[in-house]
C-alpha cells in the first residue's frame, strides 16, 4: 500500500520495495524484514499502472492510496500532528477492504479474499511457471525456505492432476512391460 510512482520501473515493468522517509509528501514506512528488493509485474500490470498515473494529478506519491484518502492523511492527520509510524503501516487505507471486496464480486470470484492473496497467487504461480525455491523465497525477501513453503507455495488441484495422469502413465508402461516378460 506504500508503494510510490516513483518505485515503479515502466521499461523494465519492475517494482522496487524500499523504505520510505517522512518528508512533506510521504510518511515514514519500513519493510517488515528490511530487505529492499526488485520484483517483475507482468507488461499487462505495466500498462494498467501507466493508465492509472495518467488519472491521478500531478504531486501525489502514493499508487494505491486514492486522492480523497491522501488529502485526508495530510491535512487532517499529519498537519495536526495526529499520524504515527503505525499509521503508516495500519491507517493508510479507508474501506479499501469493501472496495477490494466489490473487485472479488465483479470478477465472479465468491470466497472472501484478502488483499494479502494476491501476493500469495503471484508466488505460487512463479513457482508453478519454473522459478526455483530458492528464486521464489529471494523476490518475496523471505529469510527461510520455512516462510515461503507454509504460506505461499500452494499446491494446485491441477498439480495433483498432472501428478495423477503421470502415474497413470507409468502405471501402463509398467502394465506393458510385464506383460512382454509373461510372453518371452
Amino acid at each position: 500500500m506504500n508503494l510510490c510512482w516513483w518505485g515503479i520501473d515502466f521499461d523494465e515493468c519492475t517494482i522496487d520495495i524500499t523504505a520510505k522517509e517522512n518528508t512533506d509528501e510521504t510518511w515514514e514506512w519500513h519493510i517488515k524484514d528490511h530487505e529492499e528488493r526488485t520484483v517483475p509485474i507482468s507488461e499487462n500490470t505495466t500498462k494498467h499502472l501507466i493508465a492509472l498515473q495518467e488519472k491521478y494529478p500531478p504531486g501525489y506519491p502514493y499508487v494505491l492510496i486514492p486522492k480523497a484518502r491522501y488529502d485526508f492523511i495530510q491535512t487532517e492527520r499529519r498537519a495536526k500532528g495526529d499520524w504515527t509510524y503505525s499509521d503508516s503501516r495500519l491507517d493508510i487505507y479507508n474501506n479499501f477492504y469493501r472496495q477490494f471486496g466489490s473487485i472479488f464480486r465483479r470478477a465472479g470470484i465468491k470466497k472472501k479474499g484478502k488483499f494479502h492473496d494476491c501476493r500469495s497467487t503471484a508466488l505460487s504461480n512463479w513457482f508453478a511457471q519454473g522459478l526455483s525455491e530458492y528464486e521464489v523465497m529471494r523476490l518475496a525477501g523471505h529469510s527461510s525456505f520455512e516462510t515461503t513453503h507454509l504460506f505461499y507455495l500452494a499446491i494446485k488441484n491441477d498439480y495433483l492432476d498432472k501428478a495423477r495422469q503421470a502415474n497413470v502413465g507409468l502405471g501402463l508402461k509398467l502394465a506393458a512391460t510385464e506383460n512382454d516378460l509373461y510372453n518371452v
